[in-house]
């Protein structure tokens, strides 16, 4: 424990008297300073115990000494050792006043115990309580490495709640709280999530310190890069003492190494998750069985979904990579739930996910389909649910819904969405619209002139399924007169409208044409 006015006054060589301020003897004393200055202040520091004889302050004089007295409890002086028997027999009663006004210790120091003596005093105390804490921190350094290699992260965080006193959490690089002790502490550091987030957007490393007087929380970057791997939170009802912040130092120590132990795993197993992914997705299932092993938990034999992730346009240096983010976003979800995921970051900037079907990631996506994919920065496909034996079938899948994604501006698009939808919205593409411009154009200029209304008849027809007499009842004319638009339509693009290819790609073109902006058709030509 630090030394304390109360510990001088109970050393026995010293031999001090207390004359006032004996609420307040329990302050530490953080040195012992002889200075017979009128007005020592503005050499103090703070928490020091000033020790004077006298030999120029004119201690009998009572408003002198109160604003003597004022002057060193402002300035943080935690008490004042007066020698007697050398200019002054005993404390003048001025200076007695004026410390009992201020509640302010004041000691009697006796002839005979040199000033020397009191600072050696303290300076050995001091001492002694580093050596202390110092001593306490390599065992709590000891404990927590024990815990760390034998039970892991949560056990370290027990031992370093009860060395503190108080409370820890560990939080994932996603800011997700993945342990804490006590127990009851989870709660109490979920609500530090947005303070976790905050710390994230810090280089490495960093700290905070959050919280009221009652409740100290200190927040330490977890990493040994720019980003930040993870983060610390230390709950305590005071500031942290010597001791605990040696245990808290070792902790951060001891996590960070977890954690860049578990990146080089992580890219040891994204290595074997590639190859594991290339062979599925060239039929070799069983192969890649064999090679997972009991890596990825059965992931591979349960129904399981393919995702896709691709930024949206051009990442920013400076700041953590979309893409990364949003893959260590859906490995903290399945670490939390305790599944099992596979991703394979690819040399082109993309993400691919294997992930259990109704399972955690896939939950951790849901909120991603309503959001934008520029508010998002990723666009994402996912495959339908499937099996080993059609991943290949998946990653097309997964690729067609990152399509769709990017061309509608959405942040992800699940495969079925595309089954159950209508391929009409697909049309909305500037290639198509390109394609049906030149197919019709040359219908839109010779309705343009006035000399008949072929696209509209051909609308009519196709929308009727080539029945003469429905189309030409539509548009109000002779089945004749539509027979014969018809042999021009044919005429004028040199295509027959017996093909089934034709039609459809005629249908296609139309509908892509309805919203674009080629000016309107102009009205039939009389008859």
């Amino acid at each position: 424990m630090p030394v304390t006015l109360a510990s001088l006054v109970q050393h026995s060589a010293l031999k001090l008297t207390v004359r006032a301020g004996e609420d307040r003897l329990g302050t530490p004393v953080r040195w012992a300073h002889a200075s017979e200055l009128a007005d020592p202040v503005p050499y103090m520091e703070g928490g020091e115990l000033l020790l004077v004889t006298a030999m120029t302050l004119d201690a009998a004089d009572r408003e002198a000494m109160r604003r003597y007295v004022r002057r060193l409890a402002g300035a943080g002086v935690v008490g004042l050792g007066f020698a007697v028997g050398v200019n002054y027999e005993d404390i003048p009663d001025a200076l007695l006043e004026a410390a009992e006004a201020e509640d302010f210790p004041l000691l009697e120091v006796p002839r005979r115990t040199p000033f020397l003596a009191i600072s050696k005093a303290v300076s050995a105390a001091i001492a002694a309580d580093q050596y202390r804490a110092v001593t306490a921190g390599f065992e709590a350094q000891r404990e927590l490495t024990r815990a760390a290699l034998s039970d892991g992260p949560a056990a370290l965080l027990a031992k370093l709640a009860a060395h503190v006193d108080g409370w820890a959490a560990l939080y994932d690089a996603s800011g997700a709280v993945v342990a804490a002790a006590p127990d009851w502490a989870t709660r109490r550091a979920a609500r530090l999530t947005g303070d976790v987030e905050r710390l994230r957007e810090r280089p490495a490393p960093a700290s905070a310190v959050v919280g009221g007087t009652d409740d100290r929380v200190e927040l330490q970057s977890l990493g040994t890069g720019r980003r930040v791997r993870g983060a610390l939170a230390v709950g305590t009802a005071a500031p942290l003492g010597t001791a605990e912040r040696y245990a808290v130092h070792s902790a951060v120590a001891l996590l960070t190494l977890t954690t860049e132990r578990s990146r080089s795993l992580q890219a040891a197993e994204q290595r074997l998750g590639a190859a594991v992914l290339r062979m599925m997705l060239s039929g070799q299932h069983d192969h890649a069985r064999a090679v997972a092993g009991d890596l990825y938990a059965g992931l591979l034999d349960a129904p399981f979904r393919l995702l896709i992730a691709e930024p949206v346009g051009e990442p920013d240096p400076a700041a953590e990579h979309p893409v990364h983010a949003f893959a260590e976003f859906l490995e903290s979800a399945a670490s939390r739930a305790g599944e099992p995921v596979l991703t394979v970051s690819e040399h082109d900037g993309r993400l691919v996910v294997l992930a259990a079907d109704g399972g955690a990631v896939a939950l951790a996506c849901e909120p991603y389909t309503e959001r934008e994919a520029e508010e998002a920065q990723v666009a994402v496909g996912m495959s339908a649910p499937t099996g080993p034996i059609a991943a290949a079938g998946a990653y097309k899948q997964a690729e067609q819904a990152l399509s769709v994604a990017r061309r509608r501006g959405r942040a992800l698009v699940e495969h079925e969405e595309l089954a159950a939808g209508s391929v009409l919205p697909l049309l909305a593409d500037d290639a198509v619209r390109a394609f049906a411009d030149g197919m019709l154009r040359a219908l839109y200029e010779h309705d343009a002139t006035g000399r008949g209304d072929l696209v509209a008849s051909l609308r009519a027809w196709l929308s009727r399924h080539g029945q003469w007499d429905a189309a030409a009842a539509d548009l109000g004319v002779h089945r004749h007169t539509l027979r014969y638009r018809m042999r021009r339509v044919e005429e004028i693009l040199g295509r027959s409208l017996d093909d089934p290819d034709v039609r459809m790609e005629l249908w296609l073109a139309l509908k892509a044409t309805e919203n674009a902006t080629m000016g309107p058709a102009p009205d039939p030509a009389p008859e």
